[in-house]
């Protein structure tokens, strides 16, 4: 991958949100306090897992793996960005670039499975709930999360493989903050047909194959809530999926817009603002959507700080 019959180039140029210095400035600000909030927010929820043995259901399991997903997935761009917002040379080695590609599609391809997977956990709990601990157990539930990953790695090594040995050797500024697709093949110095219908084709199969669960789940879930016969038992019943709900809304409707689409409707200026939404946005958003209405959560938490605050005073 990239020796010297395939390509001159060594580092590549991310021309990144802005070039205009005093908005970078800003810019720089307000990411690194977004990116602070994420990692404080889903550090958080992991700990709170850790230390409130109530909490220890399927359900909170896979939104710790989430969690910590998350936290490596901002971690993948926004560091970068930030460097890049106060460097002079926004550069990244041809090796670095293609880490960050494979870091970045590993991560979004496993949250995509490891969402379905916390569909599929409601669906069981609302339809299935006298056998939700049966089915829902501790082996299922790693074997569920292990997947998740496996689909994401195998996703990640093939886009990562075909992307790299193409040959790059003419322009080198790569129209992103990071280490995207779509603006690294426009800078191949070859026919790119090929890479962007495979590139269409898995993300069918990830994106779209795991948003269907989720559907068919959603679908299940709505005809059971529907049998319910209080209004109270309904409210409940739809009240344990809005969270789940509320973030898979933001990350695949921004998902699917982004890389399902016909190349010739690419905007580059519009993609890199699509991409901060589920890059950036949705990881600092999940710790708030999924504790704010949970009063599990609100109780573990409360517990927590007891805690914390009694060892401090000790």
């Amino acid at each position: 991958m990239g020796n010297g019959n395939h390509t001159s180039i060594t580092v590549f140029i991310l021309v990144g949100l802005s070039d205009v210095p005093q908005t970078q400035i800003l810019l720089f600000f307000l990411f690194l306090g977004i990116y602070v909030i994420s990692l404080l927010g889903n550090i958080s929820i992991i700990l709170i897992y850790i230390f409130c043995p109530s909490l220890n259901t399927p359900m909170f399991f896979c939104l710790t793996n989430l969690s910590f997903l998350e936290i490596c997935y901002i971690s993948s761009t926004v560091p970068k960005m930030l460097f890049d917002f106060l460097a002079e040379h926004k550069t990244i080695s041809f090796y670095g670039c293609a880490v960050q590609m494979y870091c970045f599609l590993l991560l979004g391809s496993t949250e995509c499975y490891i969402l379905a997977t916390m569909a599929y956990d409601r669906y069981n709990a609302i339809c299935h709930p006298l056998l939700y601990r049966v089915i829902m157990n501790q082996r299922v539930c790693i074997c569920l999360i292990f997947g998740s990953w496996m689909i994401g790695a195998v996703n990640a090594v093939i886009q990562t493989a075909l992307t790299f040995t193409l040959p790059f050797c003419g322009a080198n500024k790569v129209n992103h903050f990071f280490c995207d697709i779509p603006p690294v093949l426009e800078l191949a110095c070859a026919d790119t047909w090929i890479n962007e219908v495979i590139v269409v084709a898995i993300c069918g199969c990830v994106i779209v194959g795991s948003f269907m669960l989720i559907i068919i789940s959603y679908i299940c879930i709505f005809c059971t809530i529907q049998n319910i016969s209080l209004v109270s038992g309904r409210k409940k019943a739809f009240s344990t999926c809005l969270s789940h709900f509320m973030s898979v809304t933001i990350f695949y409707g921004s998902g699917i817009f982004m890389y399902m689409r016909p190349k010739s409707s690419y905007s580059m200026n519009e993609d890199r603002l699509i991409a901060v939404m589920y890059t950036i946005i949705a990881p600092t958003l999940n710790p708030f959507i999924y504790t704010l209405r949970n009063n599990d959560v609100k109780v573990g938490v409360t517990r927590m700080l007891r805690q914390t605050l009694k060892c401090c005073l000790e």
